[in-house]
Order: C-alpha cells, then sequence, then structure tokens
C-alpha cells in the first residue's frame, strides 16, 4: 500500500502543478535572448505575450552533423510557432563559431558578436546561460563568458543580463513539480526571478518543428524537463 500512497501523491503533485502552469497567475522594452531555445521556452512565452520586442541570436547553425542549412530551417519553423518575427532572428554561421564538443569559442568574438546585435537594434536586456550552460555544453559556456566580457568592457551601458539558472538532475527532470521547488528556492534568493510558462504546449510544439532531431528521448525530454515549464533568472553582475 505504501507505493500505491507515494504514486498517487506524486501524481496529485504533478496536476497541481499543471493547474499552476495553466491557471497561475506591456512593454516597448528590447530584450535579446542568446542560446538555445529549448531551455528558454517559458522566458520566450512570456515576453511574446506582453508585447516586449524579441530578438534571438543563435550563435550557430547546429552543423556538427553536417546538417546546419536544415536545422536552420527548423529553426525558422520553430520561430514561427513562438511568435517570434524572422527578421528578428540572427542565425551565423562562422567559421569559428562551429557547433560541437571539444569547439572553443573565442570569448573576444562573441563579445564582438554580441555588441554589433545590441548596437544594431539597441537592446537593453540580454538572457543567456549561466557559467555551467544547464548541460555543461562547453560551446553553452562559452557564451555565458562572452556575455560577460561584453558587458565588463561596456560597463558604461545601461544593460541588464540575466543567467538562466542551470538545475540538478532531479530537478531538472521533475516537470511542472520543478515550479514549486522554485517558488521555495526563490524565497532564499530574492534577487532570482521565476517565469512560468503558461503556454507549455507551444514548447512541445516549437520543438517538434525540429524534425531532424525530434526522435523518442528529445520528445521525453520536452515532456518531462522542468525548462518546459519553468525559467529561473538570475542577475548577471560583472
Amino acid at each position: 500500500m505504501a507505493w500505491l500512497v507515494v504514486s498517487l501523491s506524486l501524481i496529485v503533485i504533478w496536476v497541481a502543478s499543471l493547474c499552476k502552469v495553466f491557471f497561475g497567475g506591456t512593454s516597448n522594452s528590447r530584450a535579446a535572448i542568446i542560446g538555445h531555445g529549448k531551455f528558454f521556452s517559458p522566458v520566450i512565452n512570456y515576453l511574446t505575450s506582453n508585447a516586449y520586442n524579441l530578438h534571438m541570436l543563435c550563435l550557430s547553425t547546429g552543423n556538427a552533423d553536417g546538417m546546419g542549412s536544415i536545422r536552420k530551417d527548423e529553426l525558422h519553423q520553430a520561430c514561427a510557432v513562438l511568435k517570434i518575427s524572422l527578421q528578428q532572428l540572427r542565425v551565423l554561421d562562422h567559421p569559428n563559431l562551429q557547433d560541437g564538443f571539444g569547439k572553443v569559442w573565442s570569448h573576444d568574438l562573441l563579445t564582438e558578436v554580441i555588441e554589433e546585435e545590441v548596437t544594431k537594434h539597441d537592446i537593453h536586456t540580454i538572457i543567456t546561460f549561466d557559467n555551467h550552460g544547464v548541460s555543461g555544453h562547453c560551446n553553452h559556456r562559452d557564451v555565458h563568458r562572452g556575455v560577460l566580457n561584453f558587458l565588463q568592457t561596456n560597463s558604461g551601458k545601461n544593460i541588464k543580463a540575466w543567467e538562466l539558472v542551470s538545475l540538478n538532475i532531479f530537478r531538472k527532470y521533475c516537470g511542472p513539480v520543478d515550479i514549486w521547488l522554485s517558488i521555495l528556492s526563490d524565497k532564499k534568493h530574492p534577487s532570482k526571478v521565476i517565469i512560468i510558462n503558461e503556454q507549455p504546449w507551444k514548447s512541445f510544439k516549437a520543438m517538434a518543428q525540429h524534425l531532424s532531431q525530434w526522435v523518442w528521448f528529445r520528445k521525453l525530454f520536452v515532456s518531462f524537463s522542468s525548462y518546459t515549464y519553468a525559467n529561473t533568472l538570475n542577475r548577471i553582475i560583472p
């Protein structure tokens, strides 16, 4: 009977968490997201729903397997689902910024690219990875260091930057239950901001546009990843 009680309790928590998503709780500011969209969908949905002028900077076509052009087209389809104009999406295919483990990206080059984007679109806010990069991917971590370097060399500009907090393995895959864990954690760290995804189905649909990567384990990831349901952001202080 003990296992039945535990199972029912988990189901109740899961359903309650989904209710928090769907029933819980306008700006002209210009924001830029620099990172992998599948981790940032709660932030993306929040910004587009609140009329933020959102720009996305993708620093690579994802050509590690020689499918860069296909994945770029799939990203366009995903952005259409997320209501992001293609005019506000920039995808780079720089020879020194190629996707892959072990391929180190120059922080100085990243700083130049970020500065160009910020200046061109008069960006006020940057949202990107933290130092661990969610999955520990070296390119994600390089992006964080590039943004940090940009902030340090442009300290006179009034630009705010936020990093997506990396979670431990349990919280990473506990789905909407992590909403409650994030709220509890936020009480201990008031500098953090929690953004709940009120349209998780849109995140699933957007990821489904990446047909070349839409295999069974990524379907499970989108369903059970806490990053589908909530993002915790921490202010970057250079």
